[in-house]
């Protein structure tokens, strides 16, 4: 399942002897599995043989971020990242347990990323530049959320689906037409602190019903944008958004803004599978244009 020298650098990670390794999930980008010690411990392993280099390392330095905070969401705690002699890059975490929510979990949930949100800066953006599933994600800092949301958001990925023949260049007239209106149509409130990538699959409940986040990518960001993602695949129940503007109520009109941040994540996924994503930023685009 695992090469001998990925197994050797995590054997020497842990200082133990490999028990057994049982293939989970890891997404679309990685592969994934728990590792089992001769102890009993568990652990949980991602690799990539084809990824930029740093790319486990800051998300090191997002759970790291994001577990300084006080919001009391569960993360898993990242026992160390590196590669093997053949250039397999690797991260090794803690393993949570999947289990089922109590019945105040989604609440729990909802107050818990309001909680996290909550955290500010100075600026939108972050210290150091990382990552979207693979792809590089920019975080220079910016003063103005619509000067981010433009620079280091929408205008990165647009470049790169029109260089990469995903989308035609002659969509780019009408995302510099929305550009222009931009400014007026988002909100400003202060930098609070993003998961970066929260959909449906970047979260559960663990063993004990608590909400557990994981495969962050880290900024600091109007929260709107976080919220807009919840809503573009699902998985987020009522319970949750309710608790969330209990805690923290959205201002006005978000649900006219939601289509304009999903043109974010619509623009990764673009990038990263092509497919009916690239149709859909035309569609959102033209609407706004």
């Amino acid at each position: 399942m695992i090469s001998d020298s990925l197994r050797q650098n995590i054997r020497d990670l842990l200082g133990q002897h490999i028990e057994n390794i049982q293939s989970v999930s890891g997404g679309s980008i990685n592969q994934a599995a728990k590792i089992i010690t001769a102890d009993e411990q568990e652990f949980f392993l991602k690799w990539n043989n084809s990824a930029p280099k740093d790319m486990f390392a800051k998300e090191q330095k997002g759970l790291e971020l994001l577990a300084q905070t006080d919001s009391g969401l569960q993360l898993p705690v990242v026992i160390g990242v590196g590669s093997t002699d053949a250039g397999t890059d690797f991260i090794l975490m803690t393993f949570i347990i999947e289990g089922n929510p109590h019945s105040d979990a989604h609440v729990a949930f909802g107050r818990q990323l309001a909680a996290l949100h909550k955290n500010t800066a100075d600026q939108y953006g972050l210290d150091h530049h990382n990552y979207i599933g693979k792809l590089p994600q920019s975080n220079t800092r910016h003063q103005k959320w619509a000067d981010f949301f433009i620079n280091e958001r929408l205008q990165p990925q647009l470049r790169m689906a029109v260089d990469g023949g995903k989308l035609s260049s002659a969509i780019s007239g009408n995302f510099k037409k929305l550009y222009k209106q931009l400014p007026n149509m988002l909100t400003d409130e202060p930098p609070g602190l993003l998961h970066g990538d929260l959909w449906g699959g970047n979260y559960f409940f663990n063993a004990d019903g608590e909400p557990a986040i994981y495969d962050p990518a880290v900024y600091y960001g109007n929260r709107e944008i976080e919220l807009a993602f919840t809503h573009l695949f699902g998985g987020f129940s009522t319970a949750f958004y309710d608790a969330y503007n209990e805690a923290w109520p959205l201002q006005p009109s978000f649900a006219n803004r939601k289509d304009i941040y999903n043109l974010y994540p619509l623009l990764v996924h673009t990038n990263l599978f092509g497919g009916s994503y690239a149709l859909k930023v035309e569609n959102i685009v033209q609407r706004f244009a």
